[in-house]
């Protein structure tokens, strides 16, 4: 591994303090005005000289934002134009976002950054080439980032306009298309909708490093699963609680929380699982309901307000299962269920591309 010289950040640059600049004073030029928050507005001035880092001092303490161009930071920030030794901007831009500045708020009522506690922060200094180097790669991934982010908000667009295509509005169900309540959707055998065990059952202390995965809140997101969150219980307390268990092609929801109704498939990349006490799994009927279309269609609003409804008015809102077997679904052909899995598999194919 390559040994860099650790170093103060006060020793590489300096916090310059920004420059007021009322909104009614901005002449719409094509210089960009930042604040503590990124652009704010546009000018015909700059005052600074180059590339600048705009790092914020007041309000949202620490962010970092990167002009390409000469601007105008106004005075709830610090700019960065100029270092004291050899700097690429861009590996700069990459070591403050990492150093997390906004840690160091000194103010609970109006949160602000000191400058001197920014220049005793600790950095590696690598020679000039080989900043240009990180730069590169750390850029190259942001990039990747973005470009997967926006794959999955188009992924998520077509795949909407598609179920209103095929199924129409699922409140005002012009189609004519039947109806159920998620009871009749659901799996006939015992069962076929269940939640994890009572709180008491099973505590965070007897969680394990390895054994029977646990699915929790955080593994559920709208249509996706989460494969982050890691938490397992042992063989021997799974057994007392395995009336809770999940297993491909289950659908997983959040039944408390701020995700309180979101649903996904669980991935038949894991053999089987054991549910905590604040999420519920649906066995759907394979004779009646294709798991992916069901999953989709809970995550619509119309239907997320229906299941929302269900919490009650409570400062911890919670659903109640009995209750959950009340919300009405549409139930079209089979057929025209898994036509639309496919479509959604085909997606996910292009989005893993």
């Amino acid at each position: 591994m390559n040994k860099y010289p650790i170093v103060p950040l006060g020793e590489v640059c300096d916090f310059v303090y920004g420059d007021g600049l009322k909104e009614t004073d901005r002449k719409g030029g094509n210089v960009p005005v930042y604040g503590s928050n990124g652009i704010v507005g546009w000018h015909d001035e700059a005052i600074t000289k180059g590339e600048t880092l705009i790092i914020g001092r007041k309000g949202s303490i620490g962010e970092v934002h990167f002009s390409k161009t000469p601007c105008w930071a106004i005075d709830t920030t610090y700019y960065v134009d100029k270092t004291k030794v050899p700097c690429d901007f861009t590996w700069l831009y990459y070591t403050l976002k990492a150093l997390d500045l906004t840690r160091l708020n000194k103010s609970a009522a109006v949160p602000g950054l000191n400058r001197e506690d920014a220049y005793e922060q600790k950095i590696p200094l690598p020679p000039l080439t080989e900043q240009k180097r990180i730069a590169s790669l750390l850029a190259r991934a942001d990039r990747l980032r973005h470009l997967r982010r926006t794959a999955h908000e188009l992924g998520d667009s077509v795949l909407q306009s598609v179920f209103l295509e095929m199924f129409g509005d699922i409140e005002k169900n012009p189609k004519k298309l039947p109806e159920a309540n998620l009871e009749h959707v659901a799996s006939k055998a015992k069962f076929g909708i269940v939640d994890g065990p009572f709180g008491s059952h099973l505590k965070a202390e007897e969680y394990t490093d390895s054994g029977v995965r646990v699915i929790r809140v955080n593994n559920i997101k709208p249509n996706r699963f989460n494969f982050d969150d890691v938490r397992y219980v042992s063989h021997e307390k799974y057994e007392t609680i395995k009336r809770s268990t999940v297993r491909p092609n289950d659908i997983i929801m959040a039944k408390v929380g701020n995700t309180i109704g979101k649903t996904c498939v669980f991935p038949n990349t894991i053999d089987f699982a054991v549910l905590t006490a604040n999420v519920c799994k649906i066995t759907v009927d394979a004779k009646h309901a294709n798991p992916v279309f069901t999953c989709y269609q809970m995550n619509f609003d119309v239907i997320q307000e229906r299941i929302r409804n269900l919490s009650g008015d409570t400062a911890k809102p919670m659903i109640n299962i009995p209750r959950l077997k009340e919300v009405k679904l549409l139930l079209p052909p089979l057929s025209l269920q898994e036509e639309f899995a496919g479509v959604v598999a085909r997606i996910e194919s292009l989005r893993g591309r």
